[in-house]
């Protein structure tokens, strides 16, 4: 079910590209701006360092425990990360690391 709802937010996303493209994010109703932000969150979590990129990336590889990961999805998915920064959720393991890379960028900021 959480792989399904994934899935729908990433295709509504990718229907919505072109909208997007032509008249801008303001032209979107609320709802589809929280499935967009919602998606490009989920496309960067998805992007979880792994031991065989190390080379390229400079990262060290993390291993999420699936039950760890599928919960994660789902409360990206029902907005309960809706406040942290898209930045927070590129090359990062599991969400607690999200919530952490999300509060150094706020100190950064400050």
């Amino acid at each position: 079910a959480v792989a399904t709802d994934v899935q729908q937010v990433l295709q509504r996303y990718k229907s919505l590209q072109d909208i997007i493209a032509i008249l801008g994010m303001d032209e979107l109703s609320e709802d589809d701006k929280l499935t967009v932000t919602r998606a490009r969150k989920l496309e960067r979590f998805l992007s979880q360092p792994f031991d065989v990129a190390k080379v390229f990336t400079g990262s060290d590889g993390v291993q999420v425990p699936l039950d760890e990961t599928i919960a994660s999805f789902k409360a990206v998915v029902a907005g309960e990360y809706d406040h942290l920064p898209e930045a927070a959720f590129y090359m990062v393991g599991g969400i607690d690391e999200v919530i952490a890379k999300a509060e150094k960028l706020a100190a950064s900021a400050a």
